[in-house]
């Protein structure tokens, strides 16, 4: 009796296993806005990483997060680090590209909860006095991240918090 449940359990594990495996290499989370503001005001929200203290949903979720910058203030080679509660963890932000008012591109390095290292965007686009601004997230999934999918919704999860950002930015710049 004990062998047939443990080949049972053993089929069950691979193929959950099997399962999880099938589940997409690739993500990308994209939310968009648009915001009755000209481009270059938008973007500087964007390529300025202090200003993200005043429309960062992280930054609500956690008021005591500590953050450093490094480099330069604004555009490619700013650096921004936190170290936060269990709701923001802990990592880096880096801005490897900037062209003004059209696009800001990030690499974000994920320390805790869980290691990961992914891509971020902003784009712009000025259209009759509006600013349709578009924020992404890509990466890869390794086989936890397959795994967690299969519970968690991320694109639910961090389209949330990307809503939730963009609507606070959205107060500033049409301040």
């Amino acid at each position: 009796m004990l062998v047939k449940i443990l080949i049972a359990v053993v089929i069950v594990v691979l193929g959950l296993a099997a399962f999880v495996a099938t589940r997409p290499a690739e993500f990308r989370v994209t939310r968009t806005a648009s915001f009755a503001a000209p481009a270059p005001v938008v973007f500087a929200q964007v390529n300025e990483l202090r200003k993200w203290e005043a429309w960062s949903p992280w930054a609500k979720k956690d008021p005591q997060m500590k953050q450093a910058y490094a480099g330069p203030a604004a555009g490619a080679g700013a650096v921004t680090s936190w170290v936060g509660n269990k709701d923001v963890g802990e990592g880096r932000m880096s801005i490897v590209e900037s062209r003004p008012a059209e696009l800001v591109r990030f690499k974000l390095e994920f320390f805790k909860p869980f290691a990961a290292t992914n891509s971020a965007e902003f784009t712009f686009k000025e259209q009759g006095g509006r600013t349709a601004v578009s924020w992404s997230m890509s990466g890869r999934n390794n086989f936890v991240g397959k795994a967690m999918s299969v519970v968690f919704d991320f694109d639910k999860m961090i389209g949330a918090d990307f809503e939730a950002g963009l609507a606070s930015m959205k107060t500033i710049v049409e301040k």
